[in-house]
């Protein structure tokens, strides 16, 4: 049986969304597996409603908007200076790309070269790591809401919880293995991204990944030279162009609501492309292993008469059960845990 191949021409009343979704997830092959069939349409479950297509359409082309870029080597000549673009990009845009970061360029090749190689893996033997009940700490998949999203998006993902508590080596894939990897030294807490997004016959109709924001406190981002990364900004949607040697940072929602909105988390998205595979690799800092016992809320420092809490008090699991159950929908996931004005 074909799986999820074009269903664009089915008439409505003959057209089974959900098995068409179950089909394809059933087959464990992704996105990559329908490139690779060389099929010159995409599924109708890909295909985004024509009333959010011509709405983006006024959203886009935004002139003189830029991401602001960061050179680190500032810091040892004039620190304060450069911690003042940071704060400033923070609080303003959210998102910002540093230069000169102090991460070799061996490693940054390296992590682009684990990613391809798994992604790039026969079916069969990405198929044992393919997991959408959030089972494992290693995982495979494409979308992780695909039953809950209004339409499927042109992206397959390998999901890596690093730590707490460490990832024990032998959980990796093979191809994933590298010392760069296994020694990476980051804040207690993190997950790893590796997305892989194909070229697509039909980038109009769809999207590599729908608009939100990230539920943790920082990500940082590695993406390859193709582009199509976008951030929400003053009403529009503004390119952060690949920069070489750079890493992208963004606000995570919890350091919005832990700032009390000083910093904020902004939405961002992902165009599908007509060249691929486009490569990146995303750095998420959150304590996915420890939802319940911390609290967080908006440090008190920055609370008073003048500048209230915004946001009541939470506990990860909270908010991250939250984020699960409405998926990459387009809302904010901090709205339900906002305080009456």
């Amino acid at each position: 049986m074909e799986v999820a191949g074009d269903s664009a021409n089915v008439a409505p009343s003959a057209w089974d969304r959900y098995r068409e979704l179950r089909d394809f997830d059933e087959s464990k092959s992704g996105v990559k597996g329908l490139s690779d069939s060389g099929l010159a349409k995409i599924p109708r479950i890909f295909v985004r409603p024509d009333e959010e297509i011509a709405r983006d359409g006024s959203k886009t082309g935004a002139a003189g908007l830029q991401v602001p870029i960061i050179d680190l080597k500032g810091l040892a000549v004039n620190r304060p200076g450069t911690v003042a673009q940071v704060l400033e990009a923070a609080r303003e845009v959210g998102f910002f790309q540093v230069l000169n970061h102090g991460v070799p360029e061996s490693i940054l090749e390296g992590a682009f070269a684990a990613a391809r190689a798994f992604h790039e893996l026969p079916k069969e033997a990405k198929a044992g790591y393919y997991d959408r009940e959030g089972n494992r700490r290693v995982r495979f998949s494409c979308n992780f809401d695909l039953y809950k999203s209004r339409h499927a998006h042109w992206r397959d993902s390998l999901f890596c919880l690093m730590e707490p508590p460490p990832l024990d080596p032998e959980e990796l894939p093979l191809v994933c293995r590298p010392a760069y990897l296994v020694n990476m030294d980051c804040a207690k807490g993190h997950a790893l991204l590796y997305h892989y997004y194909p070229a697509c016959p039909e980038p109009n109709l769809t999207l590599g990944t729908p608009k939100h924001s990230d539920p943790d406190f920082l990500t940082i981002l590695l993406q390859d030279d193709i582009g199509g990364l976008q951030v929400y900004y003053q009403d529009q949607w503004v390119d952060v162009p690949p920069v070489a040697g750079a890493l992208v940072v963004n606000i995570g929602d919890l350091l919005q609501l832990m700032s009390n909105d000083i910093f904020k988390s902004v939405e961002h998205r992902v165009l599908s492309k007509d060249v691929g595979p486009r490569l990146s690799i995303a750095c998420f800092f959150t304590l996915y292993e420890d939802p319940t016992s911390k609290i967080y809320g908006p440090i008190e420092e920055l609370v008073s008469e003048d500048r209230p809490a915004l946001y009541r008090k939470i506990t990860l699991g909270e908010f991250m059960t939250h984020y699960y159950s409405k998926g990459l929908d387009g809302r904010s996931s901090l709205a339900p845990f906002k305080l009456p004005c």
